[in-house]
């Protein structure tokens, strides 16, 4: 039985979904990603720019680094293209697993697990900060081949961790299963290019139940620790593997995210 969907309060997955163009929300949502804007007019174009990281670095996965399993935890709303779609654009016998533990992308979610014929694709309901819960899920299992390799995707949820959630510790247990040659393709909130800007729109989050946890450079490499960084490392998502589908140049002080996909040895 699906839990009840809470449409009074604003939601982070929801907020996003509003701010980027999406039909997904509520007004307590809209609310919140109205006044986030005002506070930080650039929010939609690192909102924008955090999605189009996402798509490349799924897009290099596939194509360039030939992974066919992807295990995305945090997944948000559907939003096209969806990660299943990218991948199976390239290869049409791709798996994807998503997770996330909000009951809308739940019911969301179910008119997005039709792939190709070929391929395979689940939806998990789990959290992030229960690493076992979601590699030991028969739904995972019945999935993905975990002796082979698998992309893990964490796009820009772990800044909603605070430091007693350990991050770095959940991410880490969620790759040691996951065998050689399987990638890490993380985004990270920091608030080193805009910080009065940022700090302003954490606050907005933090009034509303979501406090954040922004990270310097420093911090992100934390998450890479022992892994092979891709080209061009760890840098603003705008600028890494960047393709000529922008209408207009992104201005590095309107990025407030990292982003990296690195290689498991």
């Amino acid at each position: 039985m699906d839990r009840d969907i809470d449409t009074g309060s604003a939601h982070s997955a929801r907020i996003y979904d509003y701010i980027i163009g999406g039909k997904d929300h509520y007004p307590a949502d809209r609310e919140a990603g109205d006044a986030m804007c005002r506070e930080w007019p650039a929010l939609p174009v690192h909102m924008r720019a955090n999605r189009d990281f996402m798509n490349r670095a799924v897009r290099h996965l596939a194509a360039q680094a030939g992974i066919r399993q992807f295990l995305d935890v945090g997944t948000g709303i559907p939003t096209s293209p969806n990660i299943h779609e990218i991948a199976q654009s390239v290869s049409p016998a791709s798996r994807v697993v998503y997770v996330d533990n909000d009951p809308l992308v739940l019911a969301l979610s179910r008119g997005l697990l039709n792939g190709t014929p070929e391929g395979r694709t689940a939806y998990l309901e789990a959290d992030l900060r229960e690493p076992a819960s979601i590699l030991g899920a028969p739904e995972l299992r019945a999935t993905l081949d975990l002796t082979q390799p698998v992309a893990l995707t964490v796009i820009a949820i772990v800044h909603f961790m605070m430091d007693e959630d350990d991050a770095v510790g959940v991410v880490r247990r969620l790759l040691d299963p996951l065998p050689s040659g399987s990638y890490l393709a993380m985004s990270i909130g920091t608030a080193e290019f805009a910080p009065d800007e940022v700090g302003r729109v954490a606050r907005e989050y933090a009034a509303r139940g979501m406090p954040m946890r922004l990270r310097t450079h420093a911090e992100a490499e934390e998450f890479f620790t022992g892994l092979r960084l891709v080209e061009p490392g760890i840098t603003q998502v705008h600028k890494w593997h960047p393709d000529d589908t922008a209408t207009e140049p992104i201005r590095d002080e309107d990025i407030a995210m990292y982003g990296a996909v690195a290689r498991k040895p």
